[in-house]
């Protein structure tokens, strides 16, 4: 039987895009009618970003105070399946899919409706998805699995790679010493690998074990250091974000904040990375274990 899946997204550099392509393309080779829908802000997130633009998103993003989208088409009243691409912006869901969510439009086809997430970024996606989650639940979706593409090199051989392609425009190798920026290639046609997999649970309607199976496959990972970064630095920003919207003169608070961002990364991240490893793992192993399952499992 036919089904109908909305696959529905915002992307800034076109990387997402082109994992959503390679996600669906089973989908429409087995048959199935995909209806893609790709979300555009009246006022757009130019790329490459400029440092000031980059830095000025991030109370509104943190706060979750959505933006105007352009008026979007949405041709069936429901569908079997919703596919909805995100992107991370500082630790949460990006402003146009936050203001997606307050579309009426768009939430009305929610209720009881299985869906699937993807995003794809530099490292950190989980507390960006967990508000995802949160979001999608209070709407009534039906979440039966998600898929985290990141870039795969060492934290901060990514900060350096991903700030030039942010930047500069450029997905290409900086200093041709480093490596290319974002999601591999290779990993963006492997989307392929998982929209074969959802295929006989999308023809049967029935979502159970798809969740641990994508997970098995590599849909998502969630490390140690980064998790108690993510969790700590969720806290900083939100603190960030309050004062900055406060003030009516906020850009020596964004300069501030930039440089904030900086010295954590690159001094708080190596950090992290050996205090997980060496104390806190081997002490809180379990708080652990439940944690990462948290984020990789609904239940």
């Amino acid at each position: 039987m036919t089904k109908r899946v909305l696959a529905i997204y915002y992307t800034q550099t076109g990387q997402l895009g082109d994992m959503m392509d390679h996600f669906t393309t089973p989908l429409k080779d087995a048959g199935h009618l995909v209806e893609t829908v790709i979300i555009r802000p009246v006022t757009p997130y130019t790329f490459p970003w400029t440092v000031s633009g980059f830095f000025s998103v991030m109370p509104d993003c943190v706060l979750s105070v959505p933006t105007e989208l352009e008026p979007f088409t949405i041709g069936e009243s429901g569908y079997d399946l919703i596919v909805l691409g995100y992107q991370a912006w500082f630790l949460s869901p990006c402003i146009p899919i936050n203001s997606l969510l307050r579309q009426p439009a768009f939430t009305a086809l929610l209720e009881k409706t299985p869906v699937i997430t993807i995003t794809g970024g530099r490292n950190m996606w989980l507390n960006a998805y967990d508000g995802l989650r949160k979001a999608l639940d209070e709407r009534g979706a039906q979440l039966v699995g998600n898929i985290a593409m990141m870039d795969r090199h060492l934290n901060l051989v990514s900060f350096v790679t991903i700030f030039h392609w942010m930047f500069h425009g450029k997905k290409d190798r900086y200093l041709s010493i480093f490596p290319k920026p974002g999601v591999s290639e290779t990993d963006i046609r492997n989307m392929a690998d998982f929209g074969k997999m959802i295929l006989p649970y999308l023809t049967l309607g029935e979502w159970g074990g798809l969740e641990r199976s994508l997970v098995s496959a590599g849909a998502a990972e969630v490390k140690d250091h980064l998790m108690l970064i993510e969790y700590n630095g969720k806290k900083m920003f939100r603190v960030w974000a309050a004062v900055i919207a406060g003030k009516q003169n906020k850009r020596p608070w964004l300069t501030a904040f930039k440089y904030y961002l900086i010295v954590a990364l690159f001094l708080l991240g190596p950090v992290a990375y050996v205090l997980v490893k060496i104390i806190l793992k081997p002490l809180f192993f379990k708080r652990f274990t439940a944690k990462k399952h948290y984020y990789l499992y609904q239940n």
